[in-house]
């Protein structure tokens, strides 16, 4: 198997694992992990989008995140909060969702896996590491998908659900 290969199940599996269960939590979508807050399902299905336009067109590419709008409720440093006004719906959140990560699986499919040590368009010196590559900012986005997982469980164990 090519790391390609790897790489892609890994997008699938994240990606999947993750929307299974916030679209679970349509009917409860600002429901906090935790009694102290937290990031609530509807804030890390955004964050999750915005987040790919930063790493995959600004960084990697160099061109504009198509999400750029939501940088001031779905960026990093927002804090999540409980008032739906702030928020565009939930059906809006998750359609524009699987819109840009569709148009990211399509980028990836159509690169080789020699493309996919291309050096970033725009990558700071000190996150080279981990965005360095196309191949480093397809994982970290995978990996991204995983590290909110745990939130959107925690989120609907607060909602009682099984």
């Amino acid at each position: 198997m090519q790391t390609k290969e790897f790489l892609k199940l890994n997008l699938e599996w994240a990606t999947e694992k993750v929307l299974l269960l916030i679209e679970e939590m349509k009917d409860a979508p600002l429901t906090f992990p935790t009694p102290n807050g937290g990031n609530h399902p509807l804030w890390v299905l955004g964050h999750l989008a915005y987040s790919e336009g930063v790493i995959l067109q600004e960084r990697m590419l160099g061109e504009p995140n198509p999400l750029a709008q939501w940088k001031d409720i779905f960026g990093d440093g927002t804090e999540p909060v409980d008032d739906s006004n702030v928020y565009p719906s939930f059906d809006q959140v998750m359609a524009k969702c699987r819109e840009v990560h569709q148009a990211n699986m399509a980028l990836f499919d159509s690169l080789s896996e020699e493309d996919l040590d291309t050096p970033t368009k725009f990558c700071e010196p000190q996150h080279k590491k981990h965005f360095g590559t196309y191949r480093q900012c397809f994982q970290f986005v995978a990996n991204h998908w995983l590290m909110h997982r745990g939130q959107v469980a925690d989120a609907r164990r607060a909602a009682r659900r099984t």
